[in-house]
């Protein structure tokens, strides 16, 4: 099954430690695992960050929420045990414990009190069922695509002659030919279907041939297999194709069989490697979002 969302944790968390011994939080993440039938790939399904596993986060937060209503302990940063009035919720327990219920501790409600200017967040926590780190990158990727959308639009709106150009910014942002003088927009008299050259690396030991396509219809195997001839007339063996479109199955297909190494970006992967990248938009705001450094306060374990 699915990994569960974090306020569906809490209660199994405290039938896991009721009989009031101490519980690393191994053993409670591994006995969850086992109660709710994770499978090894449910385990290892990672945020959109790609920086925590969903599951982990997940028991995090249920953690933090449980300790800060007074049902369990965490000792030395590592292990749980079930507090007093933790049992008492367990001699006559709720179906599920969650948020809501949670709201009955007044240190529960003291701790979502803290620091908050308004309840738009609770609201939010309590009707997704999703972390708050969840929530903050679920919102990021939102801006995100919105981005993408706005800048694929735009780019469908600018001339060939930009378009061009913008590729060679980008191949250059990622790495490719040193500097931007390096890399040469072709003429379009005599391109034979290349409309610019790269260095594949600052040495300029092999060249990377371009060509940018600003279409709406799908890109087919016939336009990319005359891409490919062009390399032929350029005794090239690497090529970026880029469009704004998108490139069909069988073109796919065919550049996985030939031998030349050809990169297809379609518009969707161009506008995420330009926002990645920086080219074309702007920062507006940046958030860091930290954690506890354990190795720092092992120290004094």
């Amino acid at each position: 099954m699915a990994v569960p969302d974090f306020q569906s944790i809490m209660l199994p968390i405290l039938q896991v430690i009721a009989d009031k011994n101490r519980y690393t939080f191994r053993e409670v993440a591994d006995a969850l695992a086992r109660g709710f039938e994770l499978t090894e790939d449910d385990l290892r399904e990672m945020l959109p960050s790609g920086r925590q596993t969903r599951f982990s986060n997940r028991f995090a937060w249920a953690r933090i929420y449980l300790r800060e209503a007074g049902l369990i302990n965490i000792i030395e940063r590592k292990a749980l045990i079930i507090t007093q009035q933790g049992s008492q919720v367990l001699e006559n327990p709720p179906n599920r414990i969650d948020i809501k219920f949670l709201q009955r501790f007044p240190k529960f409600v003291e701790f979502r009190q803290r620091g908050r200017n308004n309840d738009k967040t609770q609201e939010v926590e309590e009707v997704t069922e999703q972390t708050p780190l969840e929530i903050l990158l679920s919102s990021y990727q939102k801006l995100r695509d919105t981005l993408a959308q706005q800048l694929l639009s735009t780019i469908k709106d600018c001339s060939d002659r930009f378009f061009e150009e913008l590729v060679l910014d980008l191949l250059v942002a990622m790495g490719y030919g040193g500097s931007r003088e390096d890399a040469a927009r072709v003429g379009r008299s005599g391109d034979e279907g290349i409309d610019g050259i790269i260095k594949e690396d600052r040495l300029g030991l092999d060249s990377i041939y371009v060509q940018a396509k600003k279409w709406e219809n799908p890109v087919g195997r016939p336009v990319v297999q005359g891409f490919a001839g062009s390399l032929d007339g350029q005794r090239a063996r690497k090529g970026v194709f880029i469009t704004t479109s998108y490139f069909t199955e069988e073109a796919w297909r065919y550049v996985r069989s030939i031998e030349k190494r050809i990169v297809l970006i379609d518009g969707k992967l161009l506008t995420q490697l330009m926002i990645d990248y920086g080219i074309g938009v702007v920062e507006q705001q940046v958030f860091v979002v930290k954690d506890i450094n354990e190795d720092y306060f092992g120290q004094d374990l």
